[in-house]
């Protein structure tokens, strides 16, 4: 199958009744180490560009992310989806499906829910034209570097908010705001499972969870049945890169160009367990 939609994959994990996960990748180690443990667990995978990487960090560049992805992929039979993450840049929301992109995040969330709908709509019109999906965000994810992010039952998505919302905005998945937060937990957050079931039926789009990073699996086994169709990771990921290659670093390895398979190695081994938490297999 190779690169697919990812409104296809999520399709695909809410007949299934659980997830399809998302991870954020920086460059051909990120990219190639997901996309080949997809494979080996047949299983669909979505590789996500944060344009912060991008656009600060000079890791990347919207083309060349699309392109690396695609190269990756070509060969393998399992669906790899290609999604912008995080963006409130109309210009480089556009620009980023011209590159290739058939899925992109506009965050609105921190903006009144009226301007929210209308500044998705607007996205989602462009989209539309180009072929591209818009996913959206209702509610507020912040940071777990701020315990109150997390716990602030006001920043939730509101169940009789989201049917509107969903509607108006024209999204074709939305984020939603359950007690996840981006970064590293200062302490076990506590999914509102009885609000996520309240939003999956008030809403007819695939549920996307943030903040990936430490919820413990019990609690997103159950997420994942109770409508949670796209799940992001990141924090972890990039923090295990970080340490594999400070510890190749410190051990004094004589040979630096083994430091692509070393961290490729120890990637994999991470995805094999993180990936088995979709019960998708193609």
């Amino acid at each position: 199958m190779s690169i697919e939609k990812v409104s296809t994959i999520l399709k695909m994990a809410d007949e299934a009744n659980t997830t399809a996960i998302a991870f954020n990748c920086t460059d051909y180690n990120t990219i190639a180490s997901v996309v080949k443990v997809a494979e080996e667990l047949s299983k669909p995978v979505i590789c996500m560009l944060y344009p912060e990487h991008a656009h600060l960090k000079h890791w990347t560049t919207p083309k060349i992310f699309v392109e690396t992805v695609r190269d990756v992929a070509k060969n393998v039979k399992v669906p790899v989806g290609i999604h912008l993450d995080h963006c409130s840049d109309f210009d480089y929301i556009v620009a980023a499906m011209r590159c290739g992109f058939d899925s992109v995040m506009y965050d609105g969330s921190m903006l009144p829910v009226e301007e929210n709908i209308k500044n998705t709509a607007e996205i989602v019109k462009v989209a539309k034209a180009i072929g591209a999906d818009v996913e959206a965000e209702l509610g507020r994810v912040g940071f777990a570097s701020t315990v109150a992010d997390q716990n602030d039952t006001d920043k939730y998505t509101k169940p009789e908010v989201a049917a509107a919302f969903c509607e108006q905005s024209g999204c074709s998945s939305v984020a939603v705001a359950i007690g996840s937060a981006h970064g590293f937990y200062k302490e076990t957050p506590r999914l509102d499972i009885e609000r996520l079931k309240k939003i999956n039926a008030a809403t007819d789009v695939p549920l996307v969870l943030h903040g990936g990073s430490g919820i413990p699996n019990d609690q997103l086994e159950v997420a994942f049945r109770e409508g949670i169709n796209k799940f992001n990771v990141g924090t972890e990921f990039f923090y295990l890169y970080y340490q594999t290659m400070k510890k190749f670093c410190e051990a004094g390895h004589p040979d630096f160009f083994d430091l692509p398979l070393e961290v490729q190695n120890t990637l994999e081994n991470y995805l094999r367990q993180k990936m088995q938490l979709s019960k998708i297999r193609v």
